[in-house]
């Protein structure tokens, strides 16, 4: 059987995590899990990459590459220039003001 644009053959392969793969994953992610935990979640990783397998099975060649669904509209207000905060309410909520400046402890020593 040849190959061509209309046809193509579909291997879902069942992505099942190891222990010690989701270990691995738990400690890229600086968490301490349980056995219980580590359990659970090899399941719930596996479902979640079986599915992404099954998506990329979808034939999207005739879909034109989007971001979104909808229109593009801004939900942001139009900039209006206002008159800004006088010095001493800026101030007002600083923790440390120094020469009328916020003053921060240093950075670099």
């Amino acid at each position: 059987m040849g190959w061509s644009a209309g046809l193509y053959a579909v291997i879902i392969v069942c992505m099942t995590l190891t222990l010690a793969e989701v270990e691995h994953i738990a400690a890229l992610a600086r968490l301490e899990l349980t056995d219980e935990e580590k359990e659970r979640f090899a399941g719930q990783l596996s479902a979640i990459l079986d599915y992404a397998a099954r998506l990329q099975a979808v034939d999207t060649s005739g879909i034109a590459p989007t971001s979104s669904v909808l229109p593009a509209r801004s939900v942001l207000r139009p900039d209006r220039p206002r008159p800004g905060l006088d010095l001493p309410a800026l101030l007002s909520n600083a923790p440390q003001v120094e020469q009328d400046q916020f003053r921060v402890p240093p950075v670099l020593e």
